[in-house]
């Protein structure tokens, strides 16, 4: 299954749960994203070209992560540019997420073990902004959040 997390038409974030399965290639990520997520799905024997990627000079302005949640549960908060909270989503065991705008935070609900993928050089100073958390009894789950 596949979640697009919108707010005033904005992705903030796509899912790819542990249990989508789909023959072939996909990309979930509008082509002008810095972060590009795809699925590839390919029988036994199937190849893919050796090739090289080019030395293309590239301008980022927005950091863009990609966690897999390796073992464990977490809950992702999503927030809006002006840190006011907007809902949760539950990522389990197999779950990746792009996050692709507006602000985030995690709490672990389980002992977890996370992969995370985004851009470099990083600059924490100049990347993030952190700041205060939603209250646990104020947290509002949207979309499927069993396992």
């Amino acid at each position: 299954m596949i979640e697009y997390i919108k707010h005033q038409d904005k992705t903030l974030a796509i899912i790819i749960r542990d249990s989508y399965s789909k023959d072939g290639i996909k990309f979930f990520t509008p082509d002008h994203y810095p972060q590009q997520m795809g699925y590839m799905k390919r029988s036994k024997d199937y190849n893919i070209k050796p090739h090289i990627h080019y030395d293309v000079p590239r301008k980022v302005n927005l950091l863009q992560e990609v966690l897999f949640i390796k073992t464990g549960k977490v809950r992702v908060d999503f927030y809006d540019n002006d840190k006011r909270y907007l809902e949760s989503r539950i990522l389990f065991k197999g779950d990746f997420i792009l996050l692709a705008a507006f602000g985030h935070g995690f709490v672990m609900l389980e002992e977890s073990e996370i992969i995370e993928v985004k851009q470099g050089p990083y600059l924490e100073e100049k990347d993030k902004e952190k700041f205060e958390p939603i209250s646990s009894d104020k947290v509002i789950f949207k979309g499927n959040y069993d396992e």
